[in-house]
């Protein structure tokens, strides 16, 4: 290939992604908001606001549902005691809050507004390492503001301000900056495939997102009950190792359990006859190496159901039945 025509074929490419970019952000800008807070507290910082003479904070969001439903990031909500939107077009609209789960970092809310624009939600399970993502929001007030870059990592791992761990988080380095936080991350078709919620300081180019298929099923429950139901036992613990003699001895398929450092009273834990000391290795039939392998197994649906749960005691491994019971927020 001759200089000029590689040089040709260089500017197409470039004139692609542009055109890829520009359709998928002109597509879902309409549905990205500012989301203002007001907390309630006297002190309000330099800049215009919508709540005179109140302390207030900043975040994006987006328009997922005709109706007005928005999705957004449950730190930028959380404890709010007045909420406001603006869109894109520059529409304000007060809003209320739907629902929020601090344990995956994302909130509902909603406007009574017409003729909004709207999100598409794709499927982040269709998402690969490698291609573009574009995050858009609104960077210390500037906005509707679009960064491009790629899917960095899949299947990353983020814990959430609750001390939840959130699984299947998107890793991109399209840069965001406080004010993204809630908006969408987006493929070149213009399909939501995160809720973007984190960056890495001083780190440049760590961001992350939560996958759309996360923000889905936590929506849904919002929606639905306010909040997202889960279920608990009643203990409080730590991650500890376990020692090798009973790894072997027991065949186990964990390293590790979870020490069980206090019950609850009245807690299924107590019902079930556990006491400090114990280590929790196993619940149903699935192994427990640590606290966060427990959280990802204590789902709604686990709620009023019995299940073995194994635990190491002394030197003696044991079975105890359990029957989780809803988490109460």
């Amino acid at each position: 290939m001759s200089e000029t025509a590689q040089l040709q074929s260089d500017l197409d490419l470039l004139d692609a992604y542009s055109r890829a970019v520009i359709m998928a952000a002109e597509k879902v800008s309409p549905a990205v908001v500012n989301v203002e807070v007001n907390t309630g507290s006297n002190g309000q910082r330099p800049g215009r606001s919508r709540f005179p003479g109140e302390r207030r904070g900043t975040g994006s969001g987006f328009v997922f549902t005709p109706d007005g439903f928005l999705l957004t990031n449950s730190h930028v909500v959380h404890h709010a005691a007045q909420l406001a939107v603006t869109l894109a077009d520059g529409r304000e609209f007060k809003a209320l809050l739907v629902g929020d789960d601090p344990a995956t970092d994302l909130a509902v809310i909603r406007i009574d507004g017409a003729n909004l624009g709207v999100g598409e939600l794709g499927d982040s399970a269709q998402v690969r390492v490698g291609q573009v993502a574009i995050a858009i929001g609104n960077p210390y007030g500037f906005q509707t503001t679009v960064t491009a870059g790629v899917v960095s990592a899949l299947g990353r791992s983020l814990r959430t301000d609750s001390g939840r761990l959130v699984d299947n988080i998107i890793q991109t380095d399209a840069a965001l900056n406080p004010g993204n936080s809630g908006g969408p991350l987006i493929n070149s078709r213009g399909e939501v495939i995160g809720v973007n919620t984190a960056v890495i300081l001083p780190a440049q180019g760590l961001c992350f997102a939560i996958a759309v298929n996360t923000a889905k099923f936590v929506a849904g429950q919002l929606m639905q009950h306010g909040r997202v139901r889960r279920s608990v036992i009643g203990v409080g613990g730590q991650d500890t190792p376990l020692r090798r003699q009973l790894v072997r001895h027991y065949g186990l398929p964990v390293e590790s359990g979870i020490l069980i450092v206090s019950i609850e009273p009245h807690s299924p834990a107590q019902r079930a006859g556990l006491i400090e000391g114990d280590v929790i290795v196993g619940f149903g039939d699935q192994p427990v190496g640590g606290i966060d392998a427990l959280h990802r197994l204590l789902t709604h649906d686990q709620v009023g159901r019995h299940s073995p749960l194994t635990i190491i005691r002394r030197t003696d491994k044991l079975t105890v039945d359990i029957v989780p019971q809803e988490m109460k927020n």
